[in-house]
């Protein structure tokens, strides 16, 4: 073979190849499953560990009628898909098509869009509460519980509702009464643009109207009907201070809380987290944002989820339980105490007390400290400004005068012994300092001070304060971040797992717990001992 010529464009020959094409592949749906994944985790804990025989009861057809899908099936594919953020039972149904690890997990059975949701919709609070029991337990035999820290935090879960359709029962009357004026607009103008047509000026439809006045029309009778019917069906809701809050009319069981994404209309998801591997030991839905009157709910489930892991009776006694200042409130403070767990719950002024903290704002860039100094700069003279004797027990304002007593000394709710002292109002009156110790001058008040003489009793407020200044307090309260706050990075980011579907407290607290049982299942994958 000689040399090709120089200049001579030689053609390599390669194999052909055609993404066009179909090819019939045989597969083995058990080497799809390899151990140490998760699907193989989750293939295994719900076929060998789960007790699924609640769910026989929803099935009468073993006399006649079409067989239905075993549910040890739908879990799978649901818990599966879940964890690959696919959250509609569409993308389910469509990922047991074409996805060769869900046709494995289901035995290349195609369940439908519907039966999966209706699968997942109606599982309930009781089996889905023991089906969480059930991988604790595997969690626990696997040496994945600590059992001496728990973290308590909420995440908040976008809901299946639209929070333009919130509002007090006063704001959705208003609402209702909008749509039925435009209503009643569109039909006057519809009318006149018809007159306009038998009069031969010529229809104005197309600039008065929408390109479909009828349909429009519809959709607007619709929304005015369906505001009208929740009204008549539905009381207003009330807060936790006795005050109305808003409904919603899509899921009214649902809340507007604020997010890191800024104002939602959805739930406020909660975890118990164990501090050893991160597991959840509970999780639970609620339809308010506030945090401050979960806590007894929140032990009471990790109790019973524990105890059927672990077999203790008492299985959060004595134990540490941190949780941010979100949940420092009475309710919890004293839920926590009836518990008799080992609370770290700090007030939401804990870090201006940090004495690592004292000297943080030196070391601010010029630009921040120029915005904290504008932001912190004092306007009104505060109660140091005010000399007190203590032989005399006299009180003297910063223009020299006397405030006299008003009323005997009293106890403070947060227990502290404090007098009250008025000053005279016609010294006030002519006072040329009159505009920085008062902040209504044109009010006409004299100025009032109240002098603290120490704490006569102690609350569980004040207790908890103490605590939680302790350098042994605040060394436990410095875990809690890095216990919690992981969990709802890998639902939310990792996962997908940061929306609910479903609409209803009870369905939304179902796929909460999904979420979690995920969570749980890759612990058992990741750091449990290898399944075979």
């Amino acid at each position: 073979m000689g040399t090709p010529e120089r200049g001579v464009h030689i053609m390599a020959k390669y194999k052909p190849y055609d993404y066009a094409q179909t090819m019939m592949v045989a597969v083995s749906l058990a080497d799809q499953l390899q151990p140490g994944t998760l699907e193989h985790t989750i293939h295994y804990v719900v076929q060998e560990r789960l007790d699924l025989r609640a769910f026989d009861a929803e099935h009468h057809n073993d006399d006649g009628g079409r067989p239905g899908y075993d549910p040890r099936v739908l879990l799978k594919v649901v818990l599966l898909g879940y964890s690959r953020g696919l959250l509609s039972s569409r993308k389910l149904e469509a990922a047991c098509r074409e996805q060769i690890v869900f046709m494995a997990l289901c035995c290349g059975q195609r369940p439908d869009h519907s039966t999966i949701a209706t699968f997942v919709s109606g599982m309930g609070e009781e089996r889905i509460s023991t089906l969480f029991s059930q991988v604790l337990l595997v969690c626990h035999e696997a040496e994945l519980l600590g059992g001496t820290h728990f973290a308590i935090d909420g995440y908040k879960l976008s809901s299946n509702a639209a929070k333009e359709s919130s509002g007090t029962h006063e704001d959705l009357r208003k609402k209702r009464d909008k749509l039925k004026e435009l209503v009643r607009e569109h039909v006057r103008t519809h009318q006149h643009n018809d007159r306009r047509s038998e009069d031969g000026k010529g229809g104005g439809s197309s600039s008065l109207l929408p390109r479909d006045p009828a349909k429009r029309l519809a959709r607007l009778q619709r929304q005015a009907e369906r505001i009208e019917r929740f009204l008549n069906e539905n009381e207003p809701r009330q807060g936790r201070s006795g005050t109305e809050i808003q409904s919603n009319v899509t899921d009214n069981e649902s809340a507007k809380m604020k997010s890191s994404h800024g104002i939602i209309q959805g739930y406020n998801a909660n975890a118990m987290v164990d501090a050893k591997h991160q597991v959840i030991v509970h999780g639970e839905a609620f339809g308010v944002g506030d945090d401050g009157a979960v806590a007894t709910a929140m032990l009471a489930g990790a109790a019973t989820h524990l105890t059927h892991a672990t077999g203790e009776d008492d299985p959060l006694r004595q134990k540490i339980v941190s949780a941010d200042t979100g949940y420092f409130s009475n309710q919890n403070l004293e839920a926590f105490e009836a518990a008799e767990v080992d609370a770290y719950v700090p007030d939401p002024k804990f870090r201006s007390r940090d004495p690592q903290l004292a000297t943080a704002k030196r070391h601010r860039r010029p630009t921040d400290r120029r915005k904290q100094d504008y932001r912190s700069k004092r306007r009104w003279f505060r109660g140091d400004d005010f000399t007190f004797d203590e032989a005399t027990e006299r009180l003297m304002c910063p223009a020299g005068q006397r405030l006299y007593r008003c009323g005997h000394d009293h106890v403070t709710a947060q227990g502290y012994r404090a007098t009250s002292y008025r000053a005279p109002k016609t010294a006030c009156l002519s006072c040329e300092l009159r505009d920085r110790c008062l902040q209504h001058p044109e009010s006409g008040n004299p100025r009032q001070v109240r002098v603290f003489h120490g704490r006569v009793t102690e609350t569980l407020t004040s207790r908890m304060k103490d605590k939680i200044d302790t350098p042994e307090g605040r060394q436990i309260y410095s875990r809690r971040l890095g216990i919690v706050e992981p969990v709802f990075g890998n639902l939310g980011a990792q996962k997908g797992m940061n929306r609910s579907t479903l609409r209803g407290r009870a369905k939304v607290d179902t796929q909460w717990k999904l979420y979690c049982l995920v969570h749980n299942l890759e612990k058992i994958a990741r750091h449990g001992r290898p399944i075979r």
